[in-house]
């Protein structure tokens, strides 16, 4: 069974769209990329900060997948990041309303014992000197290091996030951060810039449009599934590392074939956890709904042509 840690916030969020609201309920990337990755059979680490203000019940749910939290520090008095979100009418923009770091301003990650020789990193969207610190307390160099980041970080630390992306092996983000990150409006020679910063294999996630893997000129690209309802795009990028970096520590095989499935089952699970608010269909989710959908996907990419 592969080793994976997962480093991530542990949150609370609140939704709007145009089907509906939330009060506070269970978010964090952490919480998304661990739910996912859990579909799989790993040993699943997940180093994260929450305040004492974060419910028991919400901790169950993570230990009841098979998610270790020893790494998870709970701050005695301390109140859990929160974030606040409105999406608008075409599901693939939305408005930041509230974010209320807490205890995550401060937020010093320790790696446990247990999983500090993990094959697999997966370093969920924060800052990257949070990033760059669990790389420095891994007993040796894992065998792959997964980073997810976003814009706020090249808009603020842009030399710090450079330096930890020199330090990894694959990185996950999204069209606009790649375009961001650049100054490159194509995608292919957006992809050619990362590699040049060290990252061996280069993830572009497209949202609804689905995603593309690069590595040393060759490219994969996985559709989206279409489905009829999409509640609530939350987590739906983390959803698909923690698929991507689960199914890469299950299957113990790092290779651009092998990727290729990753992200596939990526794209799998970030399918449903869309369906739902927050968590909620990446809690109840079955493994028989997962390997159906699974099939169609297959069914979806699938074709046969008579070349010369």
């Amino acid at each position: 069974m592969g080793k994976l840690l997962i480093v991530g916030t542990v949150a609370f969020d609140a939704i709007e769209s145009p089907f509906g609201k939330t009060d506070k309920i269970l978010g964090g990337a952490g919480t998304f990329i661990g739910l996912a990755a859990s579909k799989f059979e790993v040993d699943l680490g997940l180093v994260s900060v929450v305040g004492d203000d974060f419910p028991q019940a919400y901790l169950d749910i993570l230990t009841n997948k098979n998610i270790n939290i020893d790494g998870v520090e709970i701050v005695k008095g301390g109140k859990t990041f929160f974030w606040s979100g409105r999406y608008h009418n075409d599901m693939n923009t939305r408005d930041t309303l509230v974010t209320e770091l807490n205890t995550l301003a401060d937020f010093n990650p320790k790696v446990p014992d247990a999983y500090a020789d993990a094959e697999i990193v997966m370093l969920g969207n924060l800052h990257p000197g949070i990033q760059l610190s669990v790389i420095h307390q891994m007993k040796k160099r894992p065998k792959l290091i997964i980073l997810d980041t976003m814009n706020f970080w090249m808009d603020n630390s842009l030399e710090e996030l450079l330096t930890v992306i020199k330090e990894i092996d694959v990185i996950t983000i999204n069209d606009e951060e790649a375009r961001q990150l650049t100054n490159e409006y194509s995608l292919v020679k957006a992809a050619e810039k990362i590699h040049r910063m060290g990252p061996k294999y280069v993830v572009i996630k497209k949202g609804e449009h689905g995603a593309l893997l690069f590595h040393d000129k060759h490219i994969f690209f996985a559709p989206a599934l279409p489905l009829e309802e999409v509640f609530d795009p939350t987590g739906a990028g983390d959803t698909f590392a923690g698929g991507f970096a689960g199914y890469l520590a299950a299957t113990a095989h790092i290779s651009f074939e092998n990727m290729k499935n990753a992200v596939i089952h990526g794209s799998n699970l970030a399918s449903f956890c869309v369906e739902k608010f927050g968590t909620e269909r990446m809690q109840t989710v079955s493994q028989q709904e997962i390997e159906k959908r699974l099939h169609q996907f297959k069914t979806l990419t699938q074709f046969n042509i008579e070349l010369p």
